[in-house]
């Protein structure tokens, strides 16, 4: 007997599976895969709610400088994090000359959001999302609720941002 002919039994011995055999999955082996994975996807999507619920919304406090005002030009944009934030926001320069800040994440599913220049939309890419770049409301797809804001001001040639005033109706 040969060497080929010898490694070949061994082989043949400690994976006595032929090929074909290899690919085919019993149902019960498939149906045990799926409730794993539709299990895990469940117990993940109830930690990501758990943690929307029992942990409080970053405040945002004070008044934070993020640019000079020619660092963003008119249809441009500039991302940012406020100091000791995790939050990201978006400093966006309107075709109008007005300067809005937004929060860059979609209501929906947190997807990273960006500004379409000259159509006055903020875009949420993962669901076709749309929002309204002066007010930040909704204006189209899957979001549950306008982006939130920051209110931009200015001190001389600096655009600062600050937590957003409640609107008073009345």
């Amino acid at each position: 007997m040969s060497k080929e002919d010898n490694l070949n039994k061994n082989w043949k011995k400690d994976f006595p599976i032929e090929k074909q055999q290899a690919t085919n999955v019993s149902r019960r082996d498939f149906a045990k895969f799926l409730t794993l994975v539709s299990g895990g996807l469940m117990v993940g999507s109830g930690l990501v709610t758990a943690k929307a619920y029992l942990y409080p919304k970053e405040e945002v406090g004070g008044e934070h400088f993020v640019c000079k005002k020619g660092e963003v030009p008119v249809g441009g944009t500039r991302a940012f994090v406020i100091e000791r934030s995790t939050i990201p926001y978006i400093l966006i320069h309107l075709e109008t000359g007005e300067f809005k800040a937004y929060e860059q994440k979609c209501t929906h599913l947190s997807c990273s959001v960006f500004y379409k220049p000259g159509t006055g939309i903020i875009h949420c890419p993962c669901h076709e999302g749309s929002f309204d770049a002066k007010t930040g409301n909704v204006l189209a797809g899957p979001p549950p609720r306008a982006l939130p804001k920051l209110d931009v001001f200015f001190k001389d040639d600096a655009i600062y941002v600050r937590a957003a005033q409640e609107e008073k109706i009345g």
